[in-house]
Formats: structure tokens, C-alpha cells, sequence
């Protein structure tokens, strides 16, 4: 756990000039608190002066005045506490939103392929929920803790002062409270919030991927069963909370009895005291220490409060870190620039965990304009190569080369416009068909979009809307099924016109009249372009210049289909399972229709 000091100095680096308001806020808290104590000193002269005229109550002449005092001092304290309040929200929005600033700014520097390992769930949850706990602990917590220092000293101040006997009774539960309660947050507690988060942030991550297979769930009939992992991470959460909860269970009911164990401490107190002389001083102590030791609980409470929103900021801010402390790719020096579209790659080995290889010793070079197909087993490194080749990754060792200059050297901008891509889950954005496809080129004209949607055979998409190209995408718009979704992102890549194109099954989601228009797509796409492309359906690869045969991350054979198929090798063996595979689905179809 960081030390408080330590966990302050990193909050407030990212407040600028309003760390000053987060300092007020505390002084003010803390002054509010004391404030809210001098009406218990008024009440308790109106105790007083009632019981010294009992039963005569008519000459208890200064009650009106003890009691418009009271209420003052009341509303003082409200007014500062609200004014100290309104300095540390202001401080704590501007940490949390500099905070998310910095994080997304990070991440648009990171490399795509580390971000994909973060999961879109996960970043979600740390630059929306993380930042939140911030602004929580910033915004109530630590005001409220400067608060909790000052009652207490208040309070001793106020149970001393008038009877001291009956003031360190009160002060008994106040020790049982705080042993009790280091026993809930101590080193134990600490690594229980760091298991409750993952588990929270494992089942968001595992939710939105649950959400994106949807399509896969519906096209093959599956159930959730499909999805193991997702249930997995409810179920382990479901089983973390009810052993947390249990095991704390005992603890607290301790800590509550014993914090709202004050009166007996007083009654026990009162007889032992009271037998031996009952005074009318005494009785007033008594009744004036009953009324004010319940603010004991709520300080104690809002004390516990406080140290577990210090572990939960504790854990926000090592998951911010994360991200905050990711390196996006080192930028080697001097700058190349791509001279043409061909892609080479030379000894290449990467390793995503560093201990097993996705690829191993690869080397591969397209000619510009040259057609290539990756096919092999699921894990074989097929989607590895080609995010390489976008520089996702940089490999452990080899080279990945565009245009006969290292993709290290070349900027990421300029990397960028070299490179499209079109990957199996393409995404639109919540904006309209314009704008999305105006991703691929922020400063094309209507006309140029109009155009990319044409060639990329979305015509049937734009006009069956009455707004067309302005029709909004998303809540409050259309939906676009998986294989419209597919030739818009094409459009974008007809308007981005990169002279290399990577395409990883491109056709996975799209229903056959989505598919037939997909593909007519991507033959217009490809046309004078490199094109290296990964396809599970082996129908796809025949008219590809080149097949390469990828088995547990190693080339095993390269070569046109009608080569590969007559050395009956790994991509025969790979055409004669597709072939079954077709046989068996129209047998199953035939059946079917009876």
C-alpha cells in the first residue's frame, strides 16, 4: 500500500494549480468539524439552566439565546463544509479528467497490438472506474478524513472537560472500534481489494468480448457454453464475494457492537459513580455525554470509510500505471521512408509471453502488387505475421521491412498511410456512414466518400436509409448487420488507398449476399497492391500468387494451389479436410429439407 504522502504527491501532480483548493477544502473540512461541536457546548448550558430552575422553567431566561447560538454555529459549519466541499470536487474533477487525458493519450501511442492485449473491456474499466475512485477519495473521502482528524480532537477536548471519569469511558468502545477495525483493513484486507478489482475487471473484459462473439453465438446456434471463459469469471466472482463476505463477516458485527456499545459503558458508569454521590452536576454530565457520544460511531465509521477508499485508490492507481507506464515502440533513427509496396521479412522470431514462440526463424518477401495467402491450424501465427507487419509488435529478433526500409524507421503516421487493413470484427463508430468512412482519409470530400462506397459495393447500404450517407450509426441510428459493417471499413480503405493491404478474414461474419459483395470488393481493393491475407475458408486462396503454409509459428511450404496440391503435403492435407468439411455440410443440409 503507498504510503499517504506518497499516494498524495502522485494525485495532485496531475491538478496543476488546483492543488491549492484541495488543501483549502481540508483546513475548511477540518474547521467545519469544530465548528460543529460548539453547539453541543450551548446544549449543554440549556441542560444545565433547565435542570437549576427544575421545575420552574419560566426562569431559564438564557435558553432562546443558548439556542439561537447553537443554530448559528450549526449553520456556519454547513456553509464551510459545503465551501470546502465545492474546492475539493473542483480539484478532484480536474485530477480525474487529467488523469484520463493522460491515460488515452498513452494509449493512442501504444502500439495496437499491446492495446488488443489489454482488452477494450479492461482500459474501459481502468480510464472510466479507475479515475472515478480518484475523484471519490479526492472529492469526499480525504475532506471528510480531515474532518474525522478534528472531531476526535474535539470530542476528548469536550468528554474531558466536564467530567473526566465518565469522557475516558466513552473513550473504551472508541479502542475496541479501532482494533477491531485495523483487523478488517490491514495487509489481509488490502490484497482482498486487489483480488475483488481483478475479478470485477476480468468479467467486464470477459462481458465485451461475450458481446462482440455475439454473431458467432447466433450464426452457429451456440449456447453459452461457447463461452466458458465469461461464465468462468462470473462464477469465480460469485464464489470470491461469498467467502469475503463471510470471512469478514464476524469482524464487523465485532466492530459494530463495539462502537455502539458506548451507553453501556455509561449506564455501568452512571450506577458506579452515581451510587457513591448523585449530583445535579453529575446527572447533567451524564445526559449531556449521552447526547453527544453518537458522533463517536459516525467518526469511527467514517474513519473505516476512509481506509478502505485509500486501498481502492491504491489499486486505481497501480492499474493506471499500467497503462500510464506502457512504452509504445521504440523509433529508430535516421528516418527511412518506403520506396514501393513490397514486404519483407527476415529471420523474424517473436514470442508473445517470452517463453513460446508465435513464429520462429520466418522469412518471407511479396514482391509489390503480389497476392499472398497465410494459411494453417488455428495458433499456427498467421494473424501474428500480418500484425507485424503493421507493427503491433516489433519482433524479438529479425526484421519486418516496407519498401526496403525498416518499419522501425519509418514514422507511424507515415507507417500508417502505407499500410490498410481489414480485420474480421471491423468496428463503425458512432457517427454517420460519412464519417465513418472518412476514417480513412479525415480530409476527403463527399464526393471522394461517395466514391470509396461505390467501389467497395455499398451502394444497396447507403440508399436503402433516407438520409444516405448522413444516416447516423449507433444508438439513436441504424444497426448494420456483420458483413454491411465489413464493406463500410472496405470503403474506408478504397478512400485510404494504401499501397499495402492486410486482410485476416475478412468475410468471417458476412451471410453469403454480404459475402459475394465483400468479395467483389476486395478484388477491386487489391487491385496494383500488396496484399497479404489470412483465410480459414481455403475457397478464398486459389487465385492467391502465392499459398504459405504456416504450422506452430514455422513457413512449412509456400507455393501456388495447383503446386501444393501435387506435392500432397500440409496444404493438400489442409484442401482435403476443407472438402470433406463442404461435403459434410451439404449432406447435413439434405437431410435437413427431408
Amino acid at each position: 500500500m503507498l504510503k499517504s504522502s506518497k499516494r498524495m504527491e502522485r494525485l495532485l501532480g496531475f491538478a496543476g494549480r488546483y492543488r491549492y483548493l484541495t488543501y483549502f477544502s481540508w483546513v475548511g473540512s477540518a474547521v467545519s468539524a469544530l465548528l460543529a461541536l460548539v453547539p453541543f457546548w450551548y446544549l449543554w448550558g440549556m441542560i444545565r439552566e433547565a435542570l437549576a430552575v427544575a421545575p420552574d422553567f419560566s426562569l431559564a431566561v438564557h435558553l432562546v439565546d443558548y439556542g439561537w447560538k447553537a443554530l448559528g454555529f450549526s449553520v456556519i459549519a454547513v456553509l464551510v463544509y459545503i465551501a470546502s466541499l465545492l474546492c475539493s470536487h473542483l480539484a478532484a474533477f480536474r485530477i480525474a479528467a487529467n488523469l484520463r487525458m493522460a491515460m488515452m493519450e498513452r494509449i493512442t501511442q501504444l502500439p495496437l497490438g499491446l492495446v488488443a492485449q489489454f482488452g477494450s473491456g479492461r482500459l474501459r474499466k481502468t480510464v472510466n472506474e479507475a479515475s472515478a475512485a480518484t475523484e471519490t477519495y479526492l472529492a469526499h473521502r480525504l475532506p471528510d478524513r480531515a474532518g474525522a482528524i478534528a472531531t476526535p480532537l474535539g470530542l476528548i477536548g469536550l468528554l474531558l472537560v466536564f467530567d473526566w471519569r465518565l469522557g475516558l469511558l466513552s473513550l473504551v468502545p472508541v479502542a475496541l472500534g479501532f482494533l477491531v477495525m485495523m483487523r478488517m483493513t490491514g495487509q489481509k484486507m488490502r490484497q482482498k481489494m486487489t483480488e475483488y478489482q481483478n475479478a470485477l475487471e476480468e468479467m467486464s473484459n470477459e462481458a465485451v468480448e461475450y458481446v462482440r462473439g455475439m454473431p458467432v453465438v447466433k450464426t452457429f446456434g451456440q449456447t453459452i457454453d461457447s463461452f466458458h471463459r465469461f461464465r468462468e469469471s462470473i462464477q469465480q466472482y460469485g464464489i470470491w464475494v461469498i467467502a469475503y463476505t463471510k470471512d469478514l463477516c464476524l469482524p464487523m458485527i465485532c466492530y459494530t457492537v463495539a462502537i455502539n456499545s458506548v451507553f453501556v459503558f455509561l449506564i455501568l458508569g452512571a450506577f458506579w459513580l452515581g451510587g457513591q454521590v448523585m449530583t445535579e452536576t453529575f446527572l447533567l454530565n451524564l445526559i449531556f455525554y449521552c447526547i453527544i457520544t453518537p458522533i463517536i460511531s459516525v467518526t469511527m465509521t467514517r474513519i473505516m470509510f476512509q481506509s478502505e477508499d485509500a486501498m481502492i485508490v491504491d489499486d486505481a492507481l497501480a492499474r493506471m500505471d499500467q497503462i500510464l507506464t506502457a512504452k509504445p515502440l521504440p523509433q529508430m533513427t535516421p528516418m527511412a521512408h518506403p520506396q514501393n509496396g513490397a514486404l519483407d521479412f527476415s529471420h523474424v522470431t517473436f514470442s508473445y509471453d517470452g517463453s513460446n514462440n508465435a513464429l520462429t526463424d520466418v522469412t518471407l518477401s511479396l514482391q509489390p502488387g503480389e497476392r499472398v495467402a497465410l494459411v494453417g491450424e488455428s495458433g499456427s501465427g498467421k494473424s501474428t505475421l500480418a500484425a507485424l507487419a503493421a507493427r503491433f509488435f516489433d519482433p524479438q529478433e529479425g526484421t519486418v521491412a516496407l519498401g526496403g526500409a525498416d518499419i522501425r524507421q519509418i514514422s507511424a503516421k507515415e507507417l500508417m498511410s502505407q499500410v490498410g487493413f481489414v480485420f474480421q470484427n471491423s468496428r463503425l463508430i458512432q457517427a454517420t456512414l460519412l464519417e465513418n468512412v472518412r476514417l480513412g482519409r479525415p480530409k476527403a470530400s463527399r464526393e471522394e466518400v461517395l466514391w470509396a462506397l461505390k467501389e467497395a459495393q455499398c451502394s444497396s447500404i447507403v440508399e436503402k436509409f433516407p438520409q444516405g450517407v448522413d444516416t447516423y450509426v449507433g444508438p439513436g441510428g441504424v444497426y448494420l448487420s456483420g458483413g454491411e459493417q465489413q464493406r463500410i471499413a472496405i470503403a474506408r480503405m478504397f478512400l485510404k488507398q494504401a499501397p499495402v493491404l492486410l486482410l485476416d478474414e475478412a468475410t468471417a461474419f458476412a451471410d453469403a449476399e454480404n459475402e459475394f459483395y465483400v468479395q467483389q470488393a476486395i478484388t477491386k481493393l487489391s487491385k496494383g497492391k500488396t496484399v497479404l491475407f489470412i483465410a480459414h475458408r481455403l475457397s478464398t486462396v486459389a487465385s492467391a500468387d502465392r499459398i504459405v503454409v504456416l504450422s506452430e509459428g514455422e513457413i512449412v511450404e509456400e507455393g501456388t494451389h495447383e503446386t501444393l496440391l501435387a506435392k500432397g503435403g500440409p496444404y493438400a492435407s489442409l484442401w482435403a479436410q476443407y472438402r470433406r468439411s463442404l461435403e459434410w455440410n451439404i449432406k447435413k443440409e439434405e437431410r435437413d429439407n427431408g
